[in-house]
């Protein structure tokens, strides 16, 4: 299977989708399928990818799992790609409160999940963020209640901060964003 970034996206939402809800945090490399076809040909045949394909599809390639005891924010600050690694995705679950800011805040002696699980208006959602090296963005999102294909929410914009620190993960050393 080969994608541009929105394909790879939705295609990554929906394999999740696919394995059901509690998943782990899974990241994955988005390489052009051009490549993986010359540099792995086994993996490339393994995957179906054969014949001529254009130069803009991607395949996501999952990497190790992220570290558990590690806060995404801090893994992601440790990660950094090779210059083959085109961009990158990453596929999380969150609980979300809805409500207004006062209400979002547990509180300080509290557990912030088991005080969000007791909250009225809580959704647990899926998020797949990806960006590529050229500033491309794509993000989907799929509501456990509305566990649907057709629900899926898809843009550019959807969690620009998940977005952003995967983008950080993607500039070289010295380079400023």
């Amino acid at each position: 299977m080969s994608f541009n970034i929105r394909e790879a996206v939705l295609e990554l939402e929906r394999h999740a989708a696919g394995q059901g809800w509690d998943q782990p945090v899974r990241i994955y490399a988005l390489v052009p399928t051009t490549d993986l076809m010359e540099r792995e040909p086994a993996l490339a045949e393994m995957l179906g990818l054969t014949g001529d394909v254009p130069a803009d599809d991607l395949t996501p390639v999952e990497q190790e799992p992220l570290p558990e005891d590690v806060p995404l924010e801090e893994a992601l600050g440790r990660m950094a790609w090779p210059e083959a690694v085109t961009g990158c995705a990453l596929v999380m679950e969150r609980l979300v409160v809805k409500g207004s800011d006062a209400t979002l805040d547990p509180p300080d002696d509290v557990d912030a999940g088991t005080w969000a699980q007791s909250q009225e208006g809580r959704e647990e959602v899926r998020m797949v963020a990806g960006v590529l090296r050229d500033g491309s963005r794509q993000s989907a999102m799929r509501m456990r209640s509305h566990d649907s294909e057709d629900e899926v929410l898809s843009g550019e914009d959807l969690v620009p901060a998940l977005t952003s620190a995967l983008a950080i993960t993607l500039e070289e050393d010295g380079e400023e964003g």
